[in-house]
């Protein structure tokens, strides 16, 4: 049989979030087409490598012209019938909506559905919503009810998102799946147990320098920090994205570096090694599906700050495994960063529980065997 996976973008949509999910379809006889819309030699390599075919289409991101998502949908339909695609399973937002259109359209008999975040649109600011923002949210919802009713399933990885996307979209309960977290291969990322020195407690932030992922909160609060406690290192790993108003500028983070406020490295492909050089994670973001780098840091046995906000609740025990603190707040997240500082012992501790439950929770072999379980697709059998 035919399964087509579609994403936006190959790297990290195809080769990180589904690698392991697209080697196991194709262990179980499945002839796996992988759609993303900006394919490269390299990547091309990198996905027949895993046994796919790597197919290119056309979808723009953040375009609100219409004409051109109708032919867009209307393109990709007449793909998946020429490749004679049994199965579509397609994740993120608006290629979720798009491609089960386009797989309606082509007479896919399986079409599944992945969200894995609501989007910008459902990040609040400090503020709430702005007006744009809750327009957004109805167009979306509208086009969530049409697609949807052709979805057999339709998965996310935390308890809010179905909720929040419920109050503008029409969906049956029946549909609505919470598969939780992604999952690693827990054996790429062991633990290291976390040893502190007197040169100082070292944080680390990793995502894209936006402001929704808290960015801002984490260097005032490593400003806040760092007048108490001159040792205390603050790493940053993440891209600048200059097309984003909400962005982190490049002259702000130059000011920060020259400040002395915190380390950038710039592009890594190292970040399990700050990871392990670090003692506890940071993510003050707004709103996440079910982060990925959180659960890196907690798989290597790191403490975590992060906010009780959809998606990053999910991975703390507050107080067990690391803390809870509230959106926008740069001064509870100082305060928690201090305690680490003043009660070293607790990192240890902390990094061990993130550690355990990290084992319990996110192996990704057992999170694709609920996944194809959930489709009815037979596992390492001829199809």
């Amino acid at each position: 049989m035919n399964f087509a996976i579609v994403s936006q973008d190959v790297s990290p949509g195809i080769l990180i979030f589904r690698k392991d999910f697209i080697i196991e379809l194709v262990g179980a006889g499945y002839t796996v087409y992988a759609f993303a819309t900006n394919y490269n030699e390299e990547s091309r390599k990198r996905v027949e490598s895993l046994g796919a075919i790597p197919v290119e289409y056309s979808l723009s991101r953040a375009g609100m012209n219409p004409l051109k998502d109708i032919s867009d949908i209307v393109k990709l339909s007449q793909t998946l019938k020429k490749l004679k695609i049994d199965y579509v399973f397609s994740f993120f937002v608006k290629p979720s909506i798009y491609a089960t259109l386009a797989a309606r359209l082509a007479n896919v008999p399986h079409r599944y559905a992945l969200l894995e975040g609501l989007g910008f649109i459902h990040t609040p600011t400090k503020r709430g919503f702005t007006f744009k923002k809750r327009v957004l949210q109805l167009i979306q919802g509208g086009l969530a009810s049409i697609s949807y009713q052709f979805a057999r399933k339709v998965f996310f990885l935390n308890q809010d998102d179905p909720a929040d996307l419920s109050k503008t979209a029409i969906i049956q309960k029946s549909k609505l799946h919470v598969l939780g977290p992604i999952g690693l291969k827990l054996n790429e990322y062991p633990a290291h147990p976390v040893t502190v020195d007197d040169d100082g407690v070292r944080f680390v932030f990793i995502a894209r320098l936006l402001g929704e992922k808290g960015i801002f909160e984490y260097l005032a609060a490593a400003r806040l920090v760092k007048q108490r406690y001159p040792n205390a290192e603050f790493f940053v790993l993440g891209g600048l994205d200059p097309e984003n108003p909400a962005a982190l500028t490049s002259s702000q983070l130059q000011a920060v570096i020259d400040e002395g406020v915190i380390t950038y490295p710039g592009y890594v492909d190292n970040v399990h090694e700050w990871i392990t050089n670090s003692h506890v994670f940071v993510l003050p973001s707004y709103r996440e599906g079910f982060p990925r780098s959180t659960q890196e840091a907690m798989a290597i046995g790191r403490a975590v700050i992060t906010t009780d906000v959809p998606g990053c609740r999910e991975t703390v025990e507050d107080g067990v495994n690391g803390f809870l603190v509230p959106p926008w707040d740069e001064v509870a997240l100082a305060e928690k960063m201090t305690y680490f500082i003043e009660n070293n012992s607790e990192i240890v501790r902390m990094g061990s529980n993130s550690h355990a439950m990290a084992q319990k929770r996110f192996d990704v072999d057992q999170v694709n065997v609920r996944l194809m379980d959930l489709m009815g697709l037979r596992r390492n059998s001829s199809v």
